[in-house]
């Protein structure tokens, strides 16, 4: 397999260092070795008494780094040898260049010759800094994070936020739970498929929710309206942010959203969620709440028109309608909307009627 920006064949070459046939481009890619680094290598054993380097000594000028890396050392003015090599067998790779550019640029370069290196090897120019920076590669999950993300920001945003009363959902969601048995599709059921289900029926009346924007090449815009609700919820996995999605949450049942909700994120903790699991999604589900937070701006997911996020719930003071000062399970929800589609009103009428269903959980049992 070959591997975008490795080094595909590793060449030694046993070269006399008098020789430029046999250097060719080697002399022009690395200094020549003074007459201090060449009586080193002959009394430490890296010159064979003919004049010729052993292999290892000649990867410091042929093989020690590709040939993009080399060009990426002249366009900087670095002397390779003078890179301490993180890749396999002290190979320099692109991100040494860079280190040492930047270490150059600020300063922080100290030449020293390692009391732990080889005979061999040649003095080093290393990297030391009280506040060590370390270049890391972003995964395939991060980089279309990157993406996603970048062009939402594009999306003009409002937010709408809201409380709910979460007291007699709690109530409903222990009596469901305790009639569960092995034979449930889960064996217990949280409060997200509850909402999911409320957002389902929230988008019958408010179908603009579910839309999306379409430009054809003449950036002329189009709304395209989606029957099928496929709702995304948000997950933090080990591999970073992904949003896989139920699908045709309009026929579902609460245990039927649960169980599928179970099978994304078991396969997002192993890193299994497939194309199919996260494409398609219509509208999205982000709860915080798990983490900690209260009050939340989420960002819409590009081909989508709004995103939900819920907050942490939380028992606070509240009064009831005698004037009684009474103690509420509270949490935030928390709309992001398009814009370009949605206006404040609709938004404000859509996040009502999902309180309406979460609060008073029966309305939502008989829209079923």
């Amino acid at each position: 397999m070959a591997i975008v920006g490795k080094p595909l064949v590793d060449i030694d070459l046993q070269a006399n260092i008098n020789d430029p046939e046999q250097l060719g481009e080697v002399q022009g890619e690395a200094p020549a070795v003074s007459a201090v680094s060449e009586r080193a290598l002959k009394t430490s054993g890296g010159m064979d008494e003919s004049g010729q380097f052993l292999t290892s000594t000649t990867r410091l000028h042929g093989s020690l780094a590709t040939p993009a890396v080399r060009r990426m050392t002249r366009e900087h003015d670095v002397v390779i040898t003078e890179i301490a090599g993180t890749g396999k067998d002290g190979r320099v790779l692109k991100e040494d260049v860079t280190r040492f550019v930047e270490a150059r640029k600020s300063g922080e370069l100290v030449s020293q010759l390692s009391s732990q290196s080889s005979p061999l090897r040649p003095l080093q120019t290393q990297t030391i800094s009280s506040g060590a920076e370390t270049k890391v590669p972003l995964t395939h999950i991060q980089s279309q994070m990157l993406k996603v993300m970048t062009k939402s920001l594009a999306i003009p945003h409002f937010l709408y936020s809201d409380e709910i009363n979460f007291d007699p959902l709690i109530q409903l969601r222990s009596t469901i739970n305790k009639s569960l048995d092995a034979n449930s599709p889960v064996p217990r059921v949280s409060f997200m498929p509850f909402v999911i289900k409320a957002v389902s029926i929230a988008l019958d009346q408010y179908p603009l929710l579910n839309s999306r924007l379409e430009f054809d090449a003449d950036s002329k815009a189009s709304l395209i309206m989606r029957s099928q609700h496929n709702i995304g919820v948000a997950m933090d996995t080990p591999a970073g942010l992904v949003v896989p999605n139920i699908k045709n949450v309009k026929n579902l049942s609460i245990l039927d959203i649960a169980a599928e909700l179970k099978r994304l994120q078991e396969l997002g903790g192993e890193g299994k969620l497939t194309p199919a699991d996260v494409s398609g999604g219509t509208i999205t589900v982000s709860n915080i709440g798990n983490i900690g937070g209260t009050v939340v701006a989420p960002v819409i997911v590009t081909g989508e028109v709004a995103i939900l996020g819920m907050g942490r719930a939380q028992k606070l003071p509240r009064f009831n309608e005698s004037g009684g000062i009474v103690a509420e399970t509270i949490t935030n929800f928390s709309w992001s909307a398009d814009h370009r589609v949605v206006d404040g009103a609709t938004m404000a009428r859509m996040a009502a009627l999902v309180r309406e269903l979460v609060e008073v959980p029966e309305k939502m049992f008989a829209r079923m």
